[in-house]
């Protein structure tokens, strides 16, 4: 054998061998030892099929395992920190977790590299397969589910329990730290620590939301100052969702009114270069309250127009402030060509249009109170009305019993009841009814029944021992996998009726709460958060250079993007369709940024795409800015994204001192060299290139697409080559041949969702002990074509998620 050179990237993650030449007859033999097995050119075969065709013996594979692995995964190189000299295919279940790790790279078709020869015909499926039947008998006769902390509600899951439970919306970040990300997702028990300091938060948002819930006939006036966001446009074709129609820019804002009375609504602007004057709308739950004209007065001077004071009955409401649109049309593009405008109230970001900028808005209030009126909210937590005060105890308590029992997620008993009707009476003596309510009220949201979601152990159960979750932790833990907050009454019944158990009406319950709008949840939380959405307008284009890109386009990028997986839930299709769907949802915003003709309003809908430019995920402008800097895409970014995210095989990290990817380099006679051709020079390195080449022709084939997600086709005035070669020989140049090269394995790819959702679902990282229960749930959803709802069904079946282990230690 010749000469190897050997460059170590990034910690060993892969090896190069540059100068062993790559056998080209795929027929050619191969032999080391008793051990015979033909050689295939570099990746021009994996283990893609179903089943192997060959029948080669467990030692035969170690065989194989220690001529292609082990010259770089050994005990002295330790490439990706691993090694598989001591590995035997068939005690793989011995050492899981390593073989796992093979698994991964095999199904992926990723080992043997690029370059290296590779056994061939179908003997690296008939490996993988072994190993995986090795593993997987292993876990059946043993079988390991693993430890979990309790959970306790996120922020996310705080906002939507207070909604299902009081009708109230609340933005629980003025009150709770930020959730810690584990492993991709906020719910991983493992992240959410026990403080002082959280509980005194909690304690916080419950006083807080207690009040905002009943009432405050005390309250005292306050100013509350809201901030138009400086990327929201407010051009004249740009209405903002919830203002009335035939208005532009402004805000919708929720507010609390404590009690009735009056308020003043003070508004500041920013004329801008434009300075002519301005009708503002301010409207209360869509109902015009005021109409006030703002004219210029000229110089610097910000205009400031405040209302007469205005009515307003106790309860929350939703305000509306934005200007009359009084012009359309081409005479507005003499002002403000780009589909954008900036509000005016960011430094440097002023002036980029002639037009007005509402930039805040005040509110005041209250004076004159005049007691607390009926609202939705008190509606659903005053069941009872007492008539005398014989009677307001009984009523309280019936009040109360309710709310603990949609609270702690679980039927009440006597002392619970009891326990709050301390909080009452002792409340109720000096105040009354209603603040004895609000004040067991308080004691449920701030009850760690409430806060945390515990799974009770059977008692005498020993430690390690696995047990089946009762029927009501059951319904907890399927209510917060699909809706992200607590069970409903159905739900609830039905568990408490010891039923959900039952095969049959678990399932009937899943596919029920999937037909729920509450099922969005899966699209907002699960599916944001897999795919990394919350990273949209994070690094923000530059305006000098994408002009048309606004926070209502960036809002809409996102929700294109959770409203496919939406309709996927909602019409059973496969997961598959995330890859290559020939489908979308845009407004006529987004419509037209994509080149999409014939969309029309601000409401979504579903279009097919006009040509092949755009399929799937990689075709959706919220993946695409995410992964792009701000003045340039970012192939590196969009490659790492699609190994790490969708295909479940992240990248090593660099090495230490890798030369910094140089920005904008200029080639001979001062031309600025494309994105292409920046990241050839990057890659001269041995040290960049072994991992670039795995990496840069993954997003090359996204790089007709520009920062914002818009269709290109030069860069730096220069035709785009987009042109690339996948690290199994397969040509790629585009969003849809990635696709399509991706789904030649779907099995990796499933399997890496299933991943994702059954982290999601049992609120843990997945470990190296799942993927037998993940084979399994893919395995079985085959037959249908991998859809949605059954791998969701099968994550809800397995024993991972309906089952626990005794604690060991303690928590």
């Amino acid at each position: 054998m010749k000469t190897l050179a050997l460059g170590a990237v990034a910690a060993g993650a892969w090896l190069v061998f540059a100068t062993q030449p790559a056998p080209t007859p795929s027929t050619l033999q191969h032999e080391t030892g008793a051990v015979r097995v033909a050689v295939a050119a570099p990746h021009k075969t994996s283990p893609t099929a179903a089943h192997a065709t060959t029948d080669l013996s467990p030692a035969t594979l170690t065989q194989v395992v220690q001529q292609y692995c082990v010259v770089c995964h050994n005990d002295a190189l330790l490439t990706g920190n691993v090694s598989f000299q001591t590995l035997d295919v068939d005690k793989a279940s011995e050492r899981a977790e390593t073989a796992e790790r093979m698994i991964r790279k095999l199904r992926a078709g990723m080992m043997p590299p690029p370059g290296i020869p590779r056994p061939g015909g179908d003997t690296l499926l008939q490996l993988v397969q072994t190993l995986e039947t090795n593993i997987d008998n292993a876990a059946r006769t043993n079988p390991n589910l693993g430890q979990r902390r309790f959970q306790r509600l996120t922020r996310a899951e705080y906002n939507l329990v207070i909604k299902d439970l009081l009708d109230l919306e609340v933005d629980s970040k003025a009150w709770l730290p930020p959730d810690v990300i584990v492993g991709t997702f906020d719910n991983a028990s493992t992240g959410q620590m026990l403080t002082t300091t959280l509980l005194d938060a909690f304690m916080r948002a419950s006083s807080e939301v207690s009040r905002l819930a009943i009432g405050n006939p005390t309250a005292a006036s306050v100013s509350m100052r809201h901030q138009v966001p400086a990327e929201e446009s407010q051009h004249p074709w740009d209405h903002i969702e919830g203002t009335p129609f035939g208005t532009r820019g402004g805000f919708v804002v929720t507010q609390n009114f404590p009690v009735d009375g009056d308020y003043t609504f003070l508004m500041e602007t920013n004329f801008g270069d434009k300075q002519v004057d301005e009708d503002v709308d301010i409207s209360i739950d869509g109902e015009r309250v005021a109409l006030i004209s703002i004219e210029h007065a000229g110089g610097d001077q910000v205009p400031v127009k405040r209302t007469d004071p205005i009515f307003v009955t106790s309860g929350q409401h939703q305000v509306s402030a934005a200007f009359v649109n009084k012009m359309e049309g081409m005479y507005e593009d003499r002002f403000s060509p780009a589909k954008w405008s900036a509000s005016g109230n960011q430094a440097g970001q002023a002036g980029i249009t002639g037009l007005s900028h509402l930039t805040y808005l005040t509110i005041t209030g209250p004076t004159n109170p005049k007691g607390i009126s009926e609202s939705v909210t008190r509606s659903k937590i005053f069941t009872c009305r007492p008539t005398a005060a014989a009677q307001q105890r009984a009523c309280a308590q019936t009040i109360l019993g309710e709310l603990a029992t949609n609270a702690y997620r679980r039927p009440v008993t006597e002392t619970d009841v009891a326990d709050l009707m301390k909080f009452y009476d002792e409340s109720a003596a000096k105040d009354g009814f209603d603040i004895g309510v609000r004040t067991g009220l308080q004691a449920i949201l701030s009850s760690p029944e409430f806060i945390f979601r515990f799974e009770r152990e059977p008692e005498g159960i020993a430690p390690g021992k696995m047990y089946r979750l009762n029927d009501v932790d059951l319904a907890t833990r399927l209510s917060f996998f699909l809706w992200a907050s607590g069970p409903d009454e159905e739900l609830l019944k039905i568990a408490k009726d010891g039923k959900l158990s039952n095969a049959g009406t678990l399932e009937q319950q899943v596919r029920r709460m999937l037909e729920d709008p509450k099922a969005e949840a899966l699209s907002t939380r699960f599916l944001h958060q897999w795919l990394r959405l919350q990273d949209v307008g994070k690094v923000w284009p530059e305006s000098y250079l994408f002009p048309d890109f606004s926070e209502q386009l960036a809002k809409g990028l996102v929700t294109e993007t959770e409203m496919l997986f939406q309709n996927m839930i909602k019409e059973d299709r496969s997961i598959l369709d995330l890859f290559n769907a020939d489908y979308t949802y845009v407004n006529e915003r987004l419509a037209q940024h994509y080149g999409i003709d014939g969309v029309y309003g601000e409401e979504f809908r579903k279009v097919t795409y006009p040509n092949t430019q755009r399929r799937g995920i990689f075709g959706h402008g919220s993946v695409l800015q995410l992964t792009s800097m701000s003045d340039r895409t970012s192939p590196v970014l969009r490659g790492k994204w699609v190994m790490e995210v969708m295909m479940g095989t992240p990248p090593p990290p660099p090495p230490p001192n890798v030369p910094a990817f140089e920005a904008s380099p200029d080639a001979a006679g001062g031309r600025r060299l494309t994105t292409r051709e920046r990241m050839e020079v990057h890659r001269k390195s041995p040290v960049c290139n072994s991992c670039h080449r795995f990496i840069d022709p993954i997003g090359l084939a996204l790089d007709n697409f520009d920062p914002t997600g818009k269709y290109r086709i030069r860069e730096n005035m220069e035709p785009l080559d987009t042109r690339g070669e996948f690290y199994d020989g397969t040509p790629v140049s585009n969003s849809s041949e990635l696709a399509t090269t991706l789904l030649k394995r779907p099995i990796p790819l499933v399997r890496n969702f299933t991943d994702r959702l059954l982290s999601y679902a049992v609120g843990r990282p997945v470990e190296y002990y799942d993927f037998p229960t993940i084979r399994s749930i893919t395995k079985a959803a085959e037959p249908n074509g991998y859809k949605v709802t059954d791998l969701i069904l099968g994550v809800v079946k397995s024993d991972a998620f309906q089952m626990r282990q005794a604690q060991t230690t303690a928590n």
